[in-house]
């Protein structure tokens, strides 16, 4: 089935073009041919799975052009990790699939929303079977290019438009690095395939120090696509698409796709450690910066959105202290327990028609299904044991001791403490205490429910395919049987989980049993409380710095193109007119005109006769 895994994408775009035909004329129906679509995707991702089980890597290539002496191709690669991505993102895909038959029921472009979801599913899975640069850098930008249609769909909301431009333009800022990163490597290796790259670096072709240079600016995109300090800042403000939306973005496509893009060219990244280093400090510093946000957020979504961002600065550590097995893990549980928090969100939303995590209270009884699976993701993202996270979570941090600097190490540890705190600080403040005015509050319906207990089930057994227990299986499947687990100190596996419970006691102490104010940071330390609130002032100095640059960039050359480019243009224009207009006056058929004028044409002629010695005949 693996020569069949190019037909995995072509479901949800056959399911795009569909709804972008006949979607008005089907309306509500729109869903039964997403959902139809993303499930035969999963099926046959699933038999691609299986197949690659029994099996060794397939690829196929086909010539798309030849320039001079390059040829570059197309095709498609089932490796491990993309056999195993395809299933994860098609999974995520159709659990959000089904979810929005119900969540989005009643709107006006339902049939639009399903065709824009195929779009965004087929540009990742797309993504996920390049065999080469770039191939995957035009599903790269066809991801972004869903997510700008996605976060912008209630197009009629400012809030909505301006989160979609930002999207766009913050992601292409880090997309400039990869383009740069990809063509110094063309221009080094003649090639755009990872194999032919990877070969290079093996046998010195290319030199460290072009190698170093590449890969730093191919992580800026994945800097970029993954919301890491310092191009994070659209990823909150993506939060007013559709709920639905922000399950899929943040569970398994687009911020996926930057941790995905440095583990598929992770033998480039191990090659330079300076590249290591850096992958691994961004990622540490985006993990605890995140999570401290996430402490005043008020808004039940980017409370989640800091969160993802902390996440995805989990997975780079793991993946800059050279573990990509504890990434991809991380990634996989992510993915299961990220895309229920928001889905659970998501029905929060649904029954109380509100954000304002201040204004809910009270829903743990009014919402049976939706408050223990939403308590199931809190504890998995929290790395409680047992649950998926703790399992993902602790090889992260024993990859980081043993091979990262140990500030790093403790970075993630402090991001482990906060994470757990402000998932409970959530959870208390909307599902317990005493309801606030919400008493039509009703629980989902099962549309919305199933792919919930779906996930839910996943946020707890995903986390045993690589453990002590049961064995290795992920760290076998990605490695093709090399896999070596790397003994760590007991002792992380004890401290992640006092720091877990430790954040979820004290979130109890303020939110749940009261005993402590709620204010009590913004009392004592009222700047603290207002720089995290303010997101670290980061919004603001791009905004007095770059986007004042730009502004004024653009109103010179505005000023430019007005005045002096059009100016001289209805200066040239004037001048012809004038001429034009003196010569139709002479053009008045009386023949002493005519003789005055050619007496005045020879006169010209020999003064400038005279003046130049004849030299210019």
């Amino acid at each position: 089935m693996m020569n069949l895994a190019w037909v995995v994408p072509l479901f949800p775009l056959g399911s795009f073009i569909l709804l972008l035909l006949f979607g008005r004329r089907w309306k509500q129906r729109s869903a039964y041919v997403g959902i139809a679509a993303a499930f035969l995707s999963l099926l046959l991702a699933l038999a691609v799975l299986v197949d690659r089980l029994g099996g060794s890597t397939y690829e196929a290539n086909w010539t798309w052009m030849t320039i001079g002496g390059v040829t570059l191709t197309v095709g498609i690669s089932a490796t491990a990790l993309n056999a195993w991505m395809l299933v994860v993102v098609a999974l995520v895909s159709w659990l959000v699939h089904v979810y929005s038959q119900g969540y989005m029921a009643g709107d006006e472009r339902f049939s639009t929303f399903y065709a824009y979801l195929g779009l965004f599913t087929f540009a990742m899975l797309g993504l996920v079977l390049s065999p080469n640069l770039l191939q995957a850098y035009i599903f790269w930008e066809l991801v972004g290019l869903g997510s700008f249609l996605l976060i912008g769909f209630y197009f009629y909301k400012e809030e909505a438009k301006a989160a979609a431009k930002k999207a766009f333009i913050m992601t292409r800022i880090g997309d400039v690095g990869f383009f740069i990163g990809m063509m110094l490597l063309f221009w080094q290796t003649h090639s755009f395939d990872y194999d032919d790259i990877f070969r290079a670096v093996g046998d010195g072709t290319l030199s460290p120090g072009m190698t170093t240079l590449a890969v730093i600016l191919i992580f800026i995109g994945a800097i970029g696509k993954s919301g890491q300090f310092p191009l994070h800042t659209w990823l909150p403000d993506a939060m007013e698409g559709p709920t639905p939306v922000s399950a899929l973005i943040h569970a398994a496509t687009m911020v996926a796709a930057g941790v995905y893009l440095v583990a598929a060219l992770f033998p480039l990244y191990e090659a330079s450690h300076a590249a290591m280093m850096t992958v691994a400090t961004i990622g540490g510093v985006t993990a605890i910066f995140a999570a401290t946000i996430g402490l005043v957020q008020t808004d039940i979504k980017r409370v989640l959105a800091y969160s993802t961002i902390s996440q995805l600065g989990y997975m780079m550590l793991a993946l800059g202290a050279g573990s990509y097995v504890a990434a991809i893990f991380h990634l996989t549980t992510h993915a299961f327990f990220k895309a229920l928090l928001f889905l659970a969100a998501g029905s929060v939303i649904h029954a109380v028609r509100t954000q304002n995590i201040e204004e809910m209270g009270g829903l743990w009884q009014r919402l049976p299904w939706t408050a223990p699976l939403f308590l199931i993701g809190a504890l998995s993202i929290s790395g409680v044991p047992l649950f998926a996270g703790f399992f993902s979570k602790d090889e992260i941090l024993a990859a980081a001791w043993t091979n990262g600097p140990r500030l790093l190490f403790w970075l993630a540890v402090a991001a482990a403490l906060l994470t757990s705190f402000y998932m409970f600080r959530l959870f208390f403040l909307v599902f317990a205490g005493k309801a606030r005015h919400h008493e039509d509050a009703h629980e989902a319906p099962a549309s919305m429910v199933a792919p919930m207990l779906v996930l839910g089930v996943l946020s707890i057994a995903s986390g045993y395919m690589q453990t002590p227990w049961f064995g290795s299986f992920l760290g076998e499947w990605l490695t093709d049987g090399a896999y070596r687990h790397e003994a760590a100190p007991g002792w992380i596996a004890v401290l992640a989980t006092i720091v877990s419970f430790a954040g979820i006691f004290l979130a109890w102490l303020m939110y749940g049993a009261q005993k402590m104010p709620r204010d009590w940071l913004s009392a004592r330390v009222p700047y603290v409380d207002e720089l995290l609130r303010r997101h670290y002032y980061i919004d603001d100095i791009y905004r007095l710095t770059v986007v004042s640059l730009v502004s004024w960039i653009s109103r010179l050359l505005a000023y430019v193109d007005r005045f002096l480019v059009e100016g001289l243009a209805r200066l040239a224009v004037g001048i012809v007119g004038a001429a034009a207009s003196a010569g139709s006056r002479g053009q008045n058929g009386q023949a002493q005109t005519y003789g005055a004028v050619t007496v005045a044409g020879l006169a010209i002629l020999v003064v400038i006769f005279a003046l130049t010695g004849g030299y210019w005949l």
